[in-house]
């Protein structure tokens, strides 16, 4: 179970990686009619996301040695990604609002990294 965990957080971060650099080429190309606040909403999804995608990869690649914590780490990278850039996708480009959602996605994104720490003191 282990081993399939460590693979999961790469292809999460590899996906994630993918899908950052599609949404930064809509933004780039194909989203001009959006107002300039909705535009820069998406962009700062991009780059969380792409913040975050080589987080998800770190998780991975460390959990042999980081253990339990670096897998939570990367559960809350996972998590966090996809709660913060999916509201705040949502309220850019469909002006549909998720309440507390992103806020909820950004402290997940924010424990991710402190889990990730607290793995590297603990490592074995």
């Amino acid at each position: 179970m282990t081993r399939f965990l460590d693979r999961l957080w790469i292809l999460l971060g590899a996906l994630t990686g993918l899908a950052g650099v599609a949404m930064a080429a809509l933004a780039a190309h194909g989203l001009s009619q959006l107002e300039p606040a909705a535009l820069r909403m998406v962009n700062s999804a991009v780059q969380m996301q792409g913040w975050h995608a080589p987080a998800l990869v770190l998780a991975g690649l460390w959990a042999q040695r980081g253990g339990r914590l670096a897998h939570l780490a990367g559960a809350a990278f996972a998590l966090g990604i996809l709660l913060f850039c999916g509201a705040v996708y949502s309220l850019a480009l469909r002006g549909v609002s998720w309440g507390l959602v992103a806020p909820t996605g950004g402290t997940l994104l924010m424990l991710g990294w402190a889990l990730l720490g607290l793995s590297a003191l603990r490592a074995r």
